[in-house]
């Protein structure tokens, strides 16, 4: 049985996109998976170009794996993922052993891309965008746990300054209405009650319904899974608050399998910079949909995406980031410093603010928002909610679960519990105790 390794880097997409090429690997090309890199007769990376240097890390895996192909020459080496989308044939001008590149919207190609690879002897590049074409040719969505990732749809069209999104996963483009229930349907049937649906820009959604001219936008969508037997919670990422209408809004008071969580990237608290990065809203209208979001679920935990030391920003400008987080008091969010993508126009911006500035405001950001989390996280003990149980902790004794604003909670079982015939389940947690990142928890029915 023929063997292949995957190595995900970056977002919850990336790990979609994963589970997804190790589908079409095994129906079309029989490999199995495996998380031993020294067996495997084909190694993958899934690459993410968000974060700083990811190109840099990529080649440096890259220079391991050469070591590894000389061991084994009929390894197959491919990168897929936005690093390859946006450096394509260079990755293979700088690393002649990798034998395919592939980009997100053409891993259902990746049979294809083999059988070329094999029959010419030569490295295979594809990283076109053939538009929603791969959700046609992917195999039926299979699962073991309770909890999915479900992609709604690709790309992004907002082409935020910073950002490279649109330049490696190409237009916004959404999956047929139809299509995705049939799938969210589908794993319900296989046991998973936790749904997550993706997109880089999630609520932007708009689905074709049939063959009419009707479209069903993100909030529809939402109300038509909320209807699936078996699917007990609704999770998604990644919202853009320009797209957040009053019937998402209204989405969250209306229907109970949506959890009572949000994750609405704001990015900065200034004016200046949010218009610098091309973000089209202010900081008062991101407010006024988290109050009009808050009317109607008081309690929401909101967490966010946040970045420090954009081109420009001054004191003044991190004050009004601050000064944001401190009247939201946002949970647990990504913070991150600036760094310059290749080919976004931010990358021609003048990076004026020294790197010692830019550290000390991420830290003093964290720290913020590291109270806030706690704080949150205190305000839980004592009541009671459903948990997602997705495993043993580490110390073997307890279950590890998620509860609906994405902690973890290590739980304490009664001594006759099968703590096997949780894993996968939802279960109803007391919560006895807050951690800084993590709670801890009794278990109060095994199953319901």
């Amino acid at each position: 049985m023929k063997k292949v390794f995957i190595k995900t880097f970056g977002c919850q997409m990336n790990e979609y996109d994963s589970e997804k090429m190790a589908d079409v690997l095994e129906s079309q090309s029989g490999y199995t998976p495996t998380d031993n890199l020294d067996e495997a007769d084909m190694v993958l990376l899934n690459t993410c170009s968000i974060r700083e240097k990811a190109q840099d890390k990529v080649f440096s895996d890259l220079g391991r794996l050469r070591d590894l192909k000389s061991q084994k020459p009929n390894l197959i080496i491919g990168v897929g993922g936005c690093v390859a989308s946006q450096e394509g044939k260079q990755i293979v001008n700088r690393a002649p052993y990798v034998d395919l590149v592939f980009g997100p919207q053409t891993l259902h190609r990746l049979p294809a891309l083999i059988n070329e690879r094999q029959r010419s002897g030569r490295s295979q590049v594809d990283i076109s965008f053939p538009e929603i074409e791969k959700f046609d040719h992917l195999p039926p969505a299979r699962k073991d746990g309770g909890a999915a990732f479900v992609s709604i749809m690709e790309g992004c069209s907002k082409y935020c300054t910073y950002c490279v999104v649109p330049f490696t996963r190409g237009e916004e483009v959404s999956r047929p209405f139809e299509d995705v229930l049939v799938e969210v349907s589908g794993l319900a049937q296989q046991g998973v009650c936790e749904i997550t649906l993706l997109g880089q820009n999630v609520n932007a959604y708009l689905g074709k319904v049939n063959d009419q001219a009707e479209l069903a936008d993100f909030a529809m969508l939402l109300e038509y899974i909320s209807e699936i037997p078996g699917i007990e919670r609704i999770r998604y990422t990644t919202s853009h608050p320009k797209e957040f209408t009053s019937r998402l809004i209204q989405a969250h008071a209306t229907l109970p399998k949506l959890v009572n969580h949000l994750h609405l990237p704001v990015q900065h608290g200034s004016d200046k910079i949010l218009m610098a990065m091309k973000r089209g809203y202010t900081s008062l209208e991101y407010k006024s949909i988290i109050r009009k979001i808050r009317q109607v679920k008081p309690n929401i935990p909101i967490s966010s995406d946040f970045i420090v030391g954009f081109p420009g920003e001054t004191d003044e400008d991190f004050l009004q980031l601050m000064k944001l987080v401190e009247d939201i008091k946002f949970d647990n969010s990504y913070c991150f410093i600036f760094s310059a993508r290749p080919g976004t126009p931010a990358a021609n911006l003048k990076d004026d603010i020294p790197r010692e500035v830019k550290v000390r405001r991420l830290q003093e950001l964290t720290s913020l928002i590291d109270e806030h989390i706690l704080a949150i996280s205190k305000s839980m003990i004592g009541a009671t909610e459903r948990v997602m149980i997705e495993g043993m902790a580490r110390d073997g004794q307890k279950l590890q679960g998620r509860t609906e604003n994405n902690r973890v909670v290590n739980i304490d079982l009664p001594a006759d519990t099968n703590a096997q015939r949780l894993i996968g389940k939802m279960t109803t947690v007391l919560f006895t105790d807050a951690l800084a990142h993590s709670l801890k928890g009794e278990l109060v029915l095994k199953l319901s």
